[in-house]
């Protein structure tokens, strides 16, 4: 389900917070209290009039603080977060999991396989993207 309530700007405690991946929307323009977000310059979090900043996602957890005061937890794969003037926000990521949608015993196997990928790596391409599933797999185990 995607929330959305339509805002402008920064009101008092909350702005306005995009968040989505090409596959679907969480949120659309809704108010929020805070976003926590994991990038490459590490994590950081952002409030309502924050310095305008554009930051490249690695993989990890975005904690959104609703209006109503719950935490919502998503695992994202990459992506982009963009804060501009108006204090409005937009969270783009390549792929979105909610964390209590996160299969441990899942993601373990899938970890082993990637550790194994990266051990039997002939060239620098393949360890390369065999790092990349590592990496993936241990955020989503911290996740």
């Amino acid at each position: 389900a995607v929330v959305s309530t339509q805002s402008t700007g920064a009101s008092g405690n909350t702005f306005p917070l995009t968040f989505g991946s090409p596959y679907k929307a969480i949120y659309d323009n809704s108010n929020v209290k805070q976003v926590d977000l994991p990038s490459t310059t590490g994590h950081f979090g952002i409030l309502p009039q924050h310095v305008p900043t554009i930051a490249i996602l690695v993989p990890g957890t975005v904690s959104i603080h609703t209006e109503s005061g719950e935490v919502e937890k998503y695992f994202v794969s990459s992506g982009t977060a963009t804060i501009h003037a108006d204090s409005s926000v937009q969270i783009l990521a390549e792929e979105i999991c909610a964390v209590a949608d996160i299969d441990e015993n899942a993601v373990r196997s899938g970890l082993e396989a990637a550790q194994s990928k990266l051990s039997s790596a002939s060239n620098e391409a393949d360890k390369a993207a065999a790092q990349i599933e590592v990496d993936v797999y241990q955020s989503m185990m911290a996740a």
